[in-house]
């Protein structure tokens, strides 16, 4: 496949432009900042280019078979990511391209609770709540989209960097928790279970979650 990420030297960008290049698909790597250090894994074809833009994302998704946003505003901007996918949705608006997008786990409803992990401040600290409820708009902008093939991601509970297991539960709506209560995957994992999407498609204009 020909592959667009978006955030590419991030920390989920960077590790799923990593597992894709390992499976063999044409990746170009997109970053704001050519000059960053650490950049995207050598291999993909890096360009520079604005996910806010949707000029940008029209001309970087040209000719590709999809598209993967990973991207995450800064502390202090995270009302930023909707207009941020606003832009990718109208960029990709009519071209048949897929957008697969790397959420928050905000809007997943918890375990025999009933209400969200937004509302539960066990998992979201106020100091999580901006990005937390920013994320929960981002799908709410999805879902309101009608002309692109959109699919997106939410995490467990927990993301951070790990070992590539290539082992995860799929979900849906709610929060997966293991035996002990917790929630969690590795950003490898969240890669594998995010190219595994890409390759064989099951969520159409829907959100999966995943986890141990």
């Amino acid at each position: 496949m020909r592959i667009t990420v978006f955030g590419a030297a991030g920390n989920v960008g960077s590790r799923v432009v990593t597992e894709a290049l390992s499976r063999g698909h044409e990746v170009t790597a997109v970053v704001r900042n050519p000059d960053r250090r650490p950049g995207p894994p050598a291999g993909a074809e890096v360009r520079v280019g604005d996910a806010s833009n949707a000029a940008d994302v029209a001309a970087l998704s040209a000719g590709q078979d999809l598209v993967i946003s990973a991207t995450r505003p800064a502390p202090g901007q995270e009302a930023d990511l909707v207009p941020v996918t606003h832009a990718l949705l109208a960029g990709l608006a009519s071209t048949g391209v897929r957008l697969l997008l790397v959420g928050g786990a905000g809007s997943l409803t918890v375990p025999g609770g009933g209400r969200t992990v937004l509302d539960d401040p066990e998992l979201v600290p106020p100091a999580w709540r901006p990005i937390a409820e920013a994320c929960t708009a981002q799908l709410e902008a999805c879902r309101a989209g009608t002309d692109v093939d959109w699919t997106y991601l939410s995490p467990p509970a927990l993301l951070e960097p790990g070992e590539r297991t290539g082992r995860y539960r799929l979900g849906a709506d709610e929060l997966l928790v293991d035996g002990e209560g917790r929630s969690a995957v590795s950003m490898e994992d969240l890669a594998v279970a995010l190219l595994d999407e890409a390759e064989t498609p099951r969520h159409h204009r829907a959100r999966f979650t995943i986890a141990y």
